[in-house]
């Protein structure tokens, strides 16, 4: 788990995508990334933009907090 100033960072992409039985290809296309950028996104390797984590926290049926955050 990284912090950032005392907050603990934890994604969760790839929990709550599973948890909804949403194959990562098809999560990729909703949000218009690729695949391999979800992977990555999903293995904590990229940093995905603002608009681009209030994408999938959306098509997730989820905030933010719930998604990045602990």
């Amino acid at each position: 788990m990284k912090t950032l100033r005392g907050v603990i960072l934890e994604n969760r992409v790839k929990e709550i995508r599973t948890k909804l039985n949403i194959q990562q290809k098809d999560l990729a296309q909703l949000v218009g990334i690729s695949r391999q950028t979800l992977s990555l996104i999903e293995k904590g390797e990229y940093n995905p933009s603002l608009k681009l984590c209030v994408s999938l926290a959306e098509e997730l049926q989820t905030d933010l907090n719930t998604l990045f955050w602990h």
